[in-house]
């Protein structure tokens, strides 16, 4: 079935208005990556021109439960959703509004939220797939709370695309922002081009940070510590910098094996996170931690800081500073309501040059939660900067079961509009999945980060234990791939310049396109031979490097 058969229609409290064909879509859109984080007088014109909305206009009366219905909905199919959202409620200034689906035979809770308010319109990005076809469904926006709230919608878009579209405009950015094009000019020292130079050129690290957990099963194990440095180049500790890790008692702190491998990463050249100062989830504080309080809290909290900070200062590219903080608030309850806000400034003043980072769950990977809908984040992100807080990152676990692409991009999205260093920090697909079906849901993940212009890190959450991992294993004990390590392993390869042999052209110069990081370059015309490097960084221009032979 094509898009241009699909027909849609608006309802207020869920009457029919009417259901006119929708005309035909571009055969191949390109993907919008438009978003706002600011509420505005006025909205924006919908995005694709509404898409296959585009013929229609949104109801002008507000309800509390304003609805579309769509009709030949698809399979293998990416539906982008946008609208504009406003609160017309008097006895409400703002509310958390989910946008949901209903088909005859699922109900899709949330495909988008936004945090809506009165006197302003505020931009839902969000989306969906669907597991069946559907000739009617129901989309409707209803407050998160079950409050009798009026809304009113505006500028509402819906764009399909099939797999392939959507594969493809992955493929255009990562051809955008993960590679550039580069000409290698051969002269001799007199400056002339040299033609018919035989060139060969290696890339031999990669620019983007692409790694996984590891464990302190990986000390002293060989076998394990090869199979890491040959794929990644970016790791960082599952538990072992964790307070009930370090200082499992008041005064005992041991740093040994957290030593041994940082030993381990600097050897290999490999970036290291910082993971993590404190957790506000109570089940993850030392017990001694958790009797503290006033004084004696503070007192703690301030010599963790000290000690693990002072000890590591400038070893680790990013903090994990109140983990989680979205979800729990031990420290804020103990210590008041500016508890974090100090862990931020005292960290920072410790290690300026690390990048301090939030990390959370349940923000790519469903919008169900409300404790850290997209926009709770972002707020509180700006609460920290208004606080005095720099040098912030954005930190987004990635726990997933079976992701929903379009709104993982959407909220990459909005995220984005920020400016921030932003990092998958703990990907992984739920055991209650089969290996198979872990390393394909895995690959679309890995393929939506990658893709996404605002993504600058990624990593895995496949620390291996003699157990297995936490969710999600690469490999088995024996260091025999499972799907999913066959999978990271086709990424990585793909994701990597492959050896590249020409000769210089009438100009004396081989262009080639490549992806970011170092390279080497030999070049030979007979007897003749000459060496050299170069890094390729992120840039529009085409790259130009010269060698002289």
């Amino acid at each position: 079935m094509t898009h241009a058969s699909a027909f849609i229609s608006f309802l207020v409290f869920f009457p029919l208005l009417g259901s006119p064909w929708i005309s035909a879509s571009l055969d191949d859109p390109q993907y919008d990556h438009t978003a706002y984080t600011k509420c505005k007088e006025e909205p924006e014109k919908p995005l694709y021109n509404g898409g296959i909305l585009e013929s229609h206009q949104l109801p002008q009366s507000a309800s509390s439960s304003p609805a579309l219905l769509l009709h030949n909905l698809t399979t293998s199919t990416k539906y982008s959703f946008s609208s504009w959202v406003k609160i017309q409620s008097s006895d409400s200034d703002s509310a958390l509004v989910t946008a949901s689906l209903t088909t005859e035979n699922e109900a899709y809770n949330c495909i988008g939220t936004v945090a809506a308010k009165r006197g302003c319109w505020s931009f839902l990005k969000g989306g969906f797939t669907l597991d069946s076809p559907s000739y009617s469904s129901t989309l409707s926006f209803q407050s998160s709370d079950g409050r009798d709230v009026t809304i009113a919608i505006a500028s509402a878009s819906l764009q399909p695309f099939t797999d392939q579209q959507w594969r493809r405009n992955q493929q255009d950015m990562i051809n955008k922002v993960r590679k550039r094009a580069v000409t290698i000019h051969v002269s001799d020292y007199n400056g002339d081009r040299l033609q018919g130079v035989e060139i060969n050129v290696k890339q031999v690290s990669k620019d983007f940070p692409f790694g996984s957990a590891i464990a302190k099963t990986i000390l002293g194990n060989v076998a394990y510590q090869n199979w890491f440095v040959e794929r990644f180049n970016a790791a960082v500790f599952e538990n072992e910098l964790k307070w009930y890790a370090t200082e499992p008692r008041p005064g005992q702190i041991n740093y040994t094996i957290a030593d041994e491998m940082l030993e381990f990463v600097r050897v290999n050249r490999i970036v290291t996170r910082g993971h993590n100062i404190f957790w506000e989830d109570p089940k993850y504080t030392p017990e001694w931690v958790r009797n503290l309080a006033g004084p004696q809290l503070e007192s703690a909290v301030d010599a963790r800081i000290q000690s693990l900070m002072s000890r590591y200062r400038e070893e680790f590219i990013h903090w994990d500073v109140s983990n989680e903080m979205l979800h729990f608030d031990f420290y804020e309850r103990r210590l008041g309501p500016n508890a974090t806000l100090r862990f931020f400034q005292t960290a920072h003043e410790s290690d300026p040059l690390a990048t301090l980072f939030m990390n959370e769950f349940n923000v790519v990977e469903t919008c169900s939660d409300a404790n850290s809908t997209v926009d709770n984040y972002i707020s509180t992100l700006r609460e920290l900067k208004r606080g005095g807080v720099s040098m912030d990152g954005i930190g987004l676990e990635g726990h997933f079961t079976v992701p929903n692409l379009p709104l993982m991009r959407a909220i990459l999205d909005k995220l984005g509009t920020l400016k921030l260093p932003m990092w998958l920090t703990e990907v992984d697909i739920s055991s209650t999945l089969g290996k198979e079906a872990q390393a394909i849901h895995l690959e679309e993940v890995l393929r939506e980060g990658f893709s996404h212009p605002s993504v600058d890190g990624i990593m895995l959450w496949t620390a291996l234990h003699p157990y297995g991992c936490y969710e999600m294993c690469l490999t088995d004990t024996s260091f025999q791939n499972l799907p999913a390590g066959d999978m990271v392993d086709n990424l990585l390869g793909e994701w990597r310049t492959k050896e590249v042999d020409g000769k210089t052209d009438d100009h004396g110069s081989y262009s080639f396109e490549g992806f970011l990081g170092e390279y080497e370059v030999s070049v030979k015309r007979g007897d003749q031979t000459a060496n050299s490097t170069f890094a390729l960084c992120q840039g529009v221009e085409t790259r130009h490097v010269t060698i002289l032979l």
